[in-house]
């Protein structure tokens, strides 16, 4: 097959899933905990300036594989551009990381069938946040080779990605993502934080030009007294003067 035609079989490739292939909606809970982690992690590989690609709900083509749409994928050192599907051997590599969020609906999807299913398909990392139970849970393949995931343990709360290069753990009711020391923001919150940051320096520069203010009255009320006393002493100064004078 040569690539046009394979071009042209990759784009009549349905770019959607039915029903039957993808779980039913699980509300807000669940679409919230996806978008804000898609947000975090654009936003933090984008300043990175590498290249990963991230999608949401696309449905992936592996070779002779029912099709599948997980809630969040990761694809390391891949354009970035907008997709409406993924086809491994049009792209020429898999996936690099799953993350599948549950809230409600049948459990067996995420940590049992999937982990299996996953591990076959050779993707390196997969995740599971419970937003319901607020759990998460990972697994991880030894080796590209390997095709059974171990189950990762956490350090100290935070499950590590080698895949991504972060850290996550459950925390305040939702999944955080740390780099280092770091935690990382949707952009929402970055957005409050800066404006909370220039609401602070606009009261600082108020707090300091009131300062001014202030001083340069002081300053004038000093003058003015300086100028007051000066002119008081000439007066007795020419009073003393007027004073010694010898009288004729």
């Amino acid at each position: 097959m040569g690539p046009e035609e394979r071009a042209r079989v990759v784009e009549s490739l349905p770019g959607e899933v039915t029903w039957d292939e993808m779980a039913m909606p699980e509300g807000d809970p669940h679409f919230g905990a996806k978008v804000r982690t898609l947000d975090v992690l654009k936003g933090y590989f984008r300043n990175q300036k590498r290249k990963v690609y991230l999608g949401a709900e696309l449905p992936v083509y592996y070779p002779a594989e029912r099709r599948f749409a997980p809630d969040l994928v990761a694809v390391l050192d891949t354009e970035p551009h907008e997709r409406n599907k993924w086809v491994v051997s049009h792209e020429g590599k898999g996936l690099d990381w799953v993350l599948e969020v549950h809230f409600g609906g049948d459990r067996k999807k995420d940590a049992v069938f999937n982990v299996k299913r996953y591990a076959q398909l050779g993707i390196p990392e997969y995740f599971i946040y419970d937003r319901r139970k607020q759990r998460l849970e990972a697994y991880r393949l030894l080796s590209p080779e390997s095709r059974r995931y171990e189950r990762m343990l956490p350090r100290q709360g935070r499950f590590v990605s080698e895949v991504l290069g972060l850290e996550l753990e459950v925390s305040e009711e939702k999944l955080q993502l740390w780099a280092g020391n770091a935690l990382l923001l949707e952009s929402a919150e970055m957005l409050a934080r800066v404006q909370e940051k220039l609401e602070q320096v606009a009261l600082q520069r108020e707090e300091e030009a009131r300062r001014r203010e202030e001083m340069e009255l002081r300053l004038a009320e000093e003058t003015r007294r300086r100028e007051e006393t000066e002119q008081r002493l000439r007066v007795l100064q020419a009073e003393v003067e007027h004073l010694q004078r010898p009288k004729e």
